[in-house]
């Protein structure tokens, strides 16, 4: 548990790192897949169509 020293919370590494990825981490996640499906279908289209 997290104590207090000097006016300032002080905390484990454990604890420290015990945060929760919001809608942030999924908007990006889904946005650099579908920016590199993209990117990916151009390089297709553009060197291997026959």
């Amino acid at each position: 548990m997290a104590t207090r020293q000097d006016r300032r919370i002080v905390e484990t590494p454990t604890e420290a790192r015990q945060a929760e990825p919001g809608p942030s981490v999924l908007a990006l996640l889904t946005v650099s897949v579908g920016l590199a499906m993209l990117i990916l279908g151009v390089v297709w289209f553009v060197f291997f169509r026959t």
